[in-house]
């Protein structure tokens, strides 16, 4: 299984990265605190460019739970799934306050966000897991 280091470069070249750029939980030795735990501030959009802006603990796990529409709410309702930006932090105010900041920008200033670190709209999560969690076939 390959995935994208979560220091957003490759695992060679981050040189940050154990056990051959992954961790069995795929994730960049760098991403962690020392705590063992990071917060996360990201964007999720749907094919449309549908924005949905949102923080957590674990990045891993939420982007899945988007994916799996797990929680019924807007990011289901407009199949907000595919990771487009996000941003790490070692405490959880950090992030909140990240969070209210974009969600009180006006869409053209999101989408430059998006665009300069991902200018192709690709999705960031692609080979995280498995399976496929949009339809739960091999990826």
């Amino acid at each position: 299984m390959s995935a994208l280091c979560l220091n957003l470069s490759s695992p060679d070249q981050c040189g940050n990265c154990i056990a051959g750029g992954l961790l069995s939980s795929i994730v960049c030795a760098k991403f962690l605190t020392l705590e063992g735990r990071v917060y996360c501030t990201y964007i999720v959009a749907s094919r449309s460019h549908t924005l949905y802006i949102g923080m957590t603990g674990d990045l891993l796990k939420r982007v899945f739970e988007h994916k799996q529409r797990t929680h019924e709410g807007f990011s289901a309702k407009y199949n907000c799934n595919r990771l487009v930006w996000f941003e790490r932090f070692t405490g959880p105010q950090g992030a909140i306050a990240r969070e209210k900041q974009l969600k009180g920008w006006i869409r053209a200033k999101k989408i430059a966000l998006i665009e300069k670190s991902n200018p192709a709209w690709n999705d960031l999560s692609e080979g995280w897991y498995g399976v496929d969690p949009t339809v739960g076939k091999p990826s």
